[in-house]
């Protein structure tokens, strides 16, 4: 049927093809008006190039050019205006031709593995894209064109040279995964906090020195990971973004040296992660995080809780916490030696405790 891969394109096999093969399946599948057509691994080892032909197969809805060895797509590519995933990673590309652009209908599209330096700014064009994958490249800049991305729902830069995200990245409305692991960035755009749509966020291994204090507004972040980068402290407004799961800030060596005072607010954090750090206290509101399961510490100069306490592990350590503030909340009371009305005492136990926890706490 004009739907299936072509029999003799399969994966399990047989030859690989010549560039005479490679054109007699192209004008077959574009005769047929296939919509499918895999070439993973299929093409010989010579084939750099592919024949400007591919771009009559206007009917296919998936290509796959994957692990082979293509140093660039022919500007006909964007005649493939059906086209719904494009798969070319682990090949040999330095450079999209502009008409990448016209691929309208595109809503996959892997480049993992592959030699790009730079995005074409037409790839902006590209409304209806959901996923796009770029790791291991040698991009250092991303076009502020990536802004129009409106549908984008994952975008991975892991293990390129970025040094810095363009702030247009925050009308990606739609964006739920920010992955940038190995870059060279040293810090995040203010406008990554509009993201109100972010589940993931992943910097590990960057030179980041601080978040954006926007990250208030990021009511679905689930997973956020800065660990191995430079970070100085992890602002107060991050203790508002209360769906956190997952928060490793861990391998910041030297520079972190405390934890946000609001982190009792976190009250969905199951695991934290501030391994190789200089925290030496956790702060009172600690004792609020009701469903930590996991807690890393080693390598701190850790003084409270204890070590020992510490060693015993997420709810060990919330408890000590917590017995810790109620004793010595209790040795306080005796200092209200006046007389006054139990309003004002009330008031006073009250602003005592919007002290200690952050004002954060009291307006969860």
């Amino acid at each position: 049927s004009a739907n299936s891969v072509l029999p003799f394109v399969g994966q399990d096999g047989g030859d690989k093809l010549s560039l005479i093969k490679l054109a007699s399946v192209i004008e077959v599948s574009a005769k047929r008006g296939a919509t499918e057509l895999n070439l993973r691994s299929r093409l010989m080892e010579q084939i750099e190039w592919l024949p400007d032909s591919i771009g009559k197969l206007s009917g296919l809805v998936t290509l796959d050019l994957s692990e082979n060895r293509i140093l660039a797509l022919p500007p006909s590519i964007g005649g493939l205006s059906s086209l719904t995933r494009l798969d070319l990673h682990s090949n040999r590309i330095a450079q999209l031709p502009d008409s990448i652009g016209d691929l309208l209908s595109l809503v996959f599209l892997d480049l993992r593995a592959n030699q790009l330096s730079a995005l074409p700014s037409t790839i902006g064009r590209l409304v209806r894209l959901e996923e796009l994958d770029l790791t291991s490249n040698y991009i250092s800049t991303l076009p502020d064109s990536i802004g129009s991305l409106a549908s984008l729902k994952k975008l991975s830069i892991e293990t390129n040279e970025v040094e810095e995200i363009p702030h247009t990245i925050g009308h990606c409305t739609s964006l739920k995964e920010l992955r940038a692991d190995y870059n060279r960035l040293k810090a995040l755009p203010e406008a990554v906090g509009k993201i109100g749509t972010l589940e993931v966020l992943s910097v590990r291994y960057n030179n980041v020195r601080q978040l954006p204090t926007t990250m208030s507004s990021l009511e679905n972040l689930k997973e956020l990971d800065v660990s191995f980068n430079e970070l100085e402290a992890v602002p107060e407004s991050l203790c508002f973004a209360t769906s956190l799961v997952k928060m490793n800030v861990g391998n910041n060596f030297a520079d972190l040296k405390y934890l946000p005072r609001s982190i009792g607010n976190l009250a969905n954090l199951e695991e934290l992660d501030i391994s190789n750090n200089q925290i030496r206290f956790l702060p009172d509101s600690f004792r609020l995080l009701a469903k930590l399961r996991v807690l890393r510490v080693e390598e701190n100069p850790l003084e409270l809780p204890p070590r020992h306490v510490a060693d015993k592990g997420a709810q060990a350590v919330v408890q000590f916490m917590s017995e810790m503030v109620e004793k010595r909340d209790v040795k306080a009371q005796p200092a209200v030696k006046q007389r006054k009305s139990w309003a004002q005492m009330c008031c006073f136990s009250e602003s005592n405790k919007r002290k200690r926890d952050g004002m954060d706490y009291v307006k969860a």
